[in-house]
């Protein structure tokens, strides 16, 4: 296979690559003073597989991914633009850290923002009419004290 029938999930050196990723990203984002908030109730280990699998599939590695889409995923949850701005600027830290090349990073960053419009809610009125009453809804204010720790 030639560079240019090459998928970013081979350029990146698979899913080593991604897991290695990963490891760093939720590492930062369960340390977040904000984003943790997101995840108190969730394994790490297991958001880290699951955002693996779905990633491998979305750079066009093995589709194995059979958990929700990030639209149903993140439906309940009250995630504005400043959230996901600070969640893909922490991603992009962790590319760097991980030894990814910039060009492969910002290939990785485009699949990444892609699904901005799938999880950032442009207003709380709009985020109330597209999640129903029976469900729980996560709304998590900035913190007044950021907590570096």
């Amino acid at each position: 296979m030639n560079a240019a029938q090459q998928t970013l999930f081979d350029a990146i050196g698979g899913l080593e690559t991604l897991k290695k990723v990963h490891k760093i990203f939720y590492d930062k984002i369960y340390a977040h003073y904000w984003l943790k908030l997101f995840f108190t109730d969730h394994n790490q280990q297991s958001i880290e597989d699951r955002q693996t699998l779905f990633m491998a599939e979305k750079m066009g590695g093995p589709v194995e991914y059979f958990g929700k889409q990030p639209l149903m995923a993140h439906r309940q949850m009250y995630i504005t633009k400043e959230l996901y701005d600070i969640r893909h600027e922490l991603l992009k830290e962790s590319l760097q850290e991980a030894g990814v090349v910039e060009d492969l990073a910002n290939r990785w960053l485009k699949i990444d923002y892609a699904f901005i419009r799938q999880i950032v809610k442009p207003s709380i009125e709009s985020f109330y009419q597209t999640t129903f009453r029976y469900e729980k809804r996560l709304i998590i204010p900035k913190p007044a004290v950021q907590d570096k720790t």
